[in-house]
């Protein structure tokens, strides 16, 4: 159940990161209310998953998820550039994440 919450809790982090991006500045309300409540939640979620994962294994992986799905939604939405050097960066990434659950 911890693998699932800290999922996610990776996931949630892509939402606030993606709308603190969006917020500019803080400044519109809607997208910072989505950051403020995915934030909280996200890190909510963490805290609960790291009672069973270790420290380092569940921060890793959490922001591995938030980060991958970040740059790969903000790609998929024309935001930043695509290509082959960036798709294999971010599948390096998940390689990792993948590592980290399989020696867990």
């Amino acid at each position: 159940m911890s693998w699932i919450v800290l999922v996610g809790s990776g996931v949630l982090e892509a939402v606030w990161a993606t709308a603190l991006g969006r917020s500019e500045g803080l400044s519109r309300l809607a997208p910072t209310v989505v950051f403020a409540v995915a934030l909280v939640t996200s890190m909510v979620g963490l805290a609960w998953a790291m009672r069973e994962l270790p420290t380092g294994t569940a921060y890793a992986v959490w922001v591995g998820i938030g980060a991958t799905l970040t740059a790969a939604w903000a790609m998929a939405q024309g935001e930043e550039p695509l290509s082959v050097a960036r798709v294999l960066c971010l599948l390096a990434v998940v390689g990792g994440i993948v590592g980290l659950k399989l020696t867990h």
